[in-house]
């Protein structure tokens, strides 16, 4: 806890209380234990205090289950991570307690389940132990059935009692979660968080209360980062969509499926990955932009198909939510190594834009960028998202919605005249004249997967085929000269660059201010535009002695993962270099920092 010392209690054996202004709280069990539904809670209480908040966990990826993880990081001020450390383990199991009380900052609370868990001895002088039979007094609390159906619960109230935290809001959380149920099932998780906050928290030695959180001028909501894809599609004006399921994407796909029907729109659920993306393209075709999205294994599916609307010059928005691969690989953990084949993953030259949002809040405005970016351009524009945007809870200022919304229905007004891949515009972009469209000319267009002339009519000429080429290029270019360069934290000048892309944002930008007050001359610059990139990076990189490109991919043949090698194939540069790993989790700031000093010594001794 940030500025707070565990101390002894005063006398009396009353707790001491101490305010703080950040916790990080990590709670593992079993997947079937509801342990995501306790950080959820604890997430939305934090975001609804107008506190800032962030969470990481950990699924596994089988059908019957097994042991799961659930961080969460709460601040009254900036929070860019969900912390390296915890200062609260609340442990199920034996397991649960072996496999995770490293990740427990020293001399910080081990609140365990007795009924499960033996407590390690040797260990008592390094953190505070605080057994409580948690699945015994969730039964005598609220039944025989209580022990699988309510100790999380529970668990919840023991946290709410230590934290000091605001009893009517969760009772309000816990109505929303539970209302639609059976009157028993809401008055049970009730009663049993209402036994948990009341009971004793036996021989813990310190009880917290979080400062007050600076006001806000707007409302905040709290979100994941699939929530945040889904309600930006819907916002953009999205109003068809078509996927199939697969970890970590399904819940984008199960949002959109219930809400679009409410704004007239429709989402469908395919046979496969190849007839969604052709539902996809055929409904944007048709004159709105629709979506499609998956994980690495079903876009590779989707590929054939995306190479047709680079070729028609079909709108298009494709969501990626990577996973670690490749094949099955891990389907529930994270890894960002689907760049390549978000830029290249087609036969021929297949153009298409790439963006990649960096936190919860960035999904839902880059949504809406990437369907603008498409109905502009007339190409798919792919977002590169992951397994920890997706599941993260964030908050951030509540959306003005009807600044935002926007209505993409086509226009249907006659032209005069329309050659859909008219060669004699400067930068390679034709307005789109949607199917129905009346063409007084009485020459109507037609669009396929064959190289085409202007009218979209099919042609083996090699110079047609040439100019053609040359206009999907010139689109990208056209777009890469409007995007804003992206900024530096940090000073715009020193010894090493930090720079990553995706959900490394937090971490890299918490590792920089720890660096620099520690004296290092250490920035970070984070690219969104991944294809095209921006505008200003190769006089950025000037001004830095060593580049170093932080992703969780593998760092290849070569040294350097595949934004390094994106960013080396583009600036001939060789003090760009790579700090990857792949070990299916998030990187920590402390590993940015080891890394990051153990690389930039090599780099010297090598000069």
């Amino acid at each position: 806890m940030s500025d707070t010392a565990i101390t002894t209690p005063p006398a009396g054996g009353a707790p001491r209380s101490s305010e703080i202004s950040e916790a990080v709280i990590r709670i593992a069990g079993n997947s079937q234990d509801g342990i995501q539904a306790i950080g959820g809670f604890l997430a939305r209480l934090a975001g609804r205090s107008e506190q800032e908040v962030m969470t990481f966990m950990t699924i596994p990826s089988t059908i019957s289950g097994g042991p799961s993880i659930f961080q969460v990081r709460i601040g009254s001020g900036e929070v860019l991570s969900a912390g390296d450390e915890a200062d609260v383990l609340l442990a199920f199991y034996q397991h649960s307690y072996d496999g995770h009380l490293a990740s427990l900052k020293k001399h910080g609370i081990v609140l365990y389940d007795s009924d499960h868990v033996e407590p390690n001895a040797e260990l008592q002088k390094d953190y505070n132990h605080v057994g409580i039979a948690i699945s015994s007094l969730t039964v005598e609390a609220i039944g025989g059935t209580g022990k699988d159906k309510g100790k999380n619960i529970f668990s919840l109230g023991l946290l709410a009692k230590m934290f000091d935290l605001n009893v009517p809001k969760l009772e309000k959380l816990i109505g929303e979660r539970f209302g639609g149920k059976d009157v028993s099932v809401l008055n049970n998780a009730l009663t049993a968080f209402h036994a948990g906050y009341n009971h004793s928290l036996g021989h813990v030695i310190e009880t917290f209360k979080f400062v007050e959180a600076e006001r806000k001028t707007s409302s905040q909501v709290v979100m994941n980062g699939n929530e945040a894809l889904a309600y930006g599609m819907i916002a953009a004006g999205v109003r068809f969509g078509a996927a199939y399921p697969i970890t970590p994407w399904s819940d984008v796909m199960e949002i959109m499926r219930r809400e679009l029907p409410k704004y007239g729109g429709t989402f469908i659920q395919c046979e496969d990955e190849i007839a969604s993306v052709s539902m996809a393209l055929g409904a944007s075709y048709a004159g709105r932009v629709a979506v499609t999205g998956s994980s690495g294994p079903g876009i590779s599916l989707k590929a054939e198909a995306l190479g047709w609307g680079v070729m028609a010059e079909v709108p298009l928005v494709v969501i990626n939510v990577q996973r670690g691969g490749p094949s099955t690989g891990l389907p529930t953990m994270v890894e960002q190594s689907d760049l390549n084949q978000a830029i290249y993953g087609s036969h021929g030259d297949s153009p298409r834009v790439v963006l990649a949002p960096a936190d919860v809040e960035e999904c839902f405005y880059l949504s809406i960028e990437a369907v603008n970016i498409a109905r502009r351009y007339n190409v798919p524009v792919m977002i590169l998202s992951d397994q920890a945007i997706a599941t993260r809870i964030e908050a951030f200022d509540e959306p003005n919605l009807e600044k935002l919304c926007q209505d993409i229905t086509p226009d249907l007004t006659p032209v005069e005249d329309y050659k859909p891949y008219d060669l004699n515009t400067p930068d390679g972009t034709v307005k789109r004249v949607v199917p129905g469209t009346q063409v007084k000319s009485g020459q109507y267009p037609i669009a396929g997967g064959l190289e085409h002339d202007e009218f979209g009519h099919p042609t083996g000429s090699p110079k047609l085929h040439a100019l053609m080429n040359a206009k999907r290029r010139k689109k990208l270019q056209a777009l890469a000269a409007t995007l804003p360069a992206p900024k530096v934290y940090g000073p715009p000048e020193g010894s090493v660059l930090l720079v990553g892309w995706g959900s490394t944002r937090g971490p890299l930008q918490e590792a920089v201010d720890r660096a620099r007050a520690a004296g290092d001359s250490v920035s970070s610059l984070h690219i969104k535009y991944i294809n095209p990139l921006p505008p200003g990076l190769e006089s950025i990189f000037s001004g830095f002695n060593h580049v170093l490109v932080v992703e969780m991919n593998d760092e290849g043949l070569y040294g350097y993962g595949q934004l390094g090698g994106l960013l080396r194939a583009r600036f001939c540069d060789p003090k760009i270099r790579g700090l990857n790993k792949t070990d299916g989790l998030t990187f920590k700031v402390r590993e940015i920092l080891e890394r990051a000093k153990a690389n930039v010594t090599d780099a010297m001794h090598k000069l």
